[in-house]
């Protein structure tokens, strides 16, 4: 697919006094479904950069894959479509706003689940159509590189790292669409080792948090876990063989001890690579910049042993820590709306025709130069 990776053109800003918003603020309806949540929020966004968040409703779809120990994309997309009005309906009402309040529509566009994406980005579509106001695609990943800035004001640039259940990534973010990677996983993903390895240990949908639970009355020191890509001096990671041996030690534990104990022992192994490839991205940030600021977004973000791990390392290089608010560290509709009234307060806007994307990376220049994964039919991946 040779689309443009922001989608973006420049645009008219829409602002109109007789809405009763303070002149420069932009509020901003996004929309989030590219999983298995279906979510709407509404975000204003001040001159200044300040963000406050009216409005954000989550539905869940974890009760429906449940049964099926993990997302299943087209009960997914079914339930997106069930859901999708409802859900955009109460983020309205709960801000206490007409549409006639808003300046701009931001829907993901992409990567994800693209049944589900569909869904969102059409009814953004509609949205924007019926009250002639501007459409904003949003990456989703890019939704997750500003979701610390809903609960703090945040400048650019900052070192990322994007850490959820489909990406593992390393960027500079100077901006909405300005991010370079320094490192992604080669293989498996963070959160997937997490769900894959929960999968394993009997644990159910969704693993990782049930994974996190059972660690914490557990000794992860009984398992030796192999540590991949210690002999390169990258920033990439890569969790697939720890999946893999953690699953066949799953397969011998005979007690609930031994699974509490090897979960200890997963949680730990994951929180020490992604602190030792922080660890070298860190460095070399802080060779190009004064600011230092080390952010951590994702939905592996909320795990507290993660979290404190990587902020130890933070403050090792001399960097200041920031996640975002638990609440948005999982996917939601307020970071999309957020990285929209980003991308409208900078003049850019989306056509209507703009397409759904299962794969969108946000450096789409280094993953085309650089592929760590080839490039299919579906565009690069990360």
């Amino acid at each position: 697919m040779d689309r443009p990776a922001d989608y973006s053109s420049e645009g008219s800003r829409a602002t109109d006094a007789r809405r009763g918003i303070p002149p420069g603020d932009l509020t901003v309806l996004g929309i989030e479904t590219s999983c298995d949540e279906t979510a709407a929020s509404i975000v204003r966004l001040s001159p200044d950069g300040e963000a406050t968040v009216l409005s954000s409703v989550v539905h869940s779809q974890i009760d429906d894959h449940a049964a099926f120990g993990g997302v299943v994309p087209e009960i997914a997309a079914r339930s997106h479509v069930e859901m999708i009005d409802g859900v955009v309906r109460r983020a309205m009402d709960e801000a206490g706003l007409s549409y006639d309040a808003l300046d701009g529509v931001a829907a993901t566009a992409g990567p994800g689940l693209v049944g589900g994406v569909m869904v969102g980005l059409s009814f953004g579509k509609a949205v924007a159509l019926a009250r002639d106001l501007p459409l904003i695609a949003v990456n989703h990943l890019e939704g997750h590189a500003v979701s610390a800035r809903l609960g703090a004001m945040v400048d650019y640039p900052f070192l990322l790292l994007l850490v959820s259940g489909g990406h593992c990534q390393l960027l500079e973010v100077r901006g909405v669409g300005d991010m370079s990677r320094l490192g992604t996983t080669i293989d498996d993903a963070a959160g997937e080792a997490f769900d894959k390895i929960a999968k394993a240990l009997g644990l159910g949908y969704p693993g990782g948090p049930a994974l996190e639970k059972l660690a914490a009355t557990g000794d992860g020191a009984r398992f030796d876990l192999p540590r991949a890509l210690l002999g390169r001096k990258d920033c990439d990671f890569s969790f697939s063989g720890l999946k893999t041996a953690a699953s066949r030690l799953a397969q011998a534990c005979e007690t609930d001890q031994d699974r509490a104990d090897l979960a200890d022992a997963v949680q730990t192994a994951i929180a020490r690579q992604l602190s030792e490839r922080s660890d070298r991205a860190l460095k070399a940030y802080a060779e190009r910049h004064d600011h230092r600021l080390f952010v951590v977004a994702g939905g592996v973000a909320a795990n507290r042993t993660v979290r404190a791990t990587l902020e130890a390392t933070a403050a090792a290089n001399g960097f200041s820590f920031l996640a975002p608010p638990m609440a948005y560290c999982t996917d939601n509709a307020a970071m999309i709306a957020l990285a929209g009234a980003e991308r409208l307060q900078k003049g850019l806007t989306s056509d209507i025709d703009t397409a759904a994307r299962p794969r969108w990376p946000l450096d789409e220049q280094s993953a085309l130069a650089d592929p760590v994964h080839p490039p299919g039919r579906k565009g690069a991946k990360a």
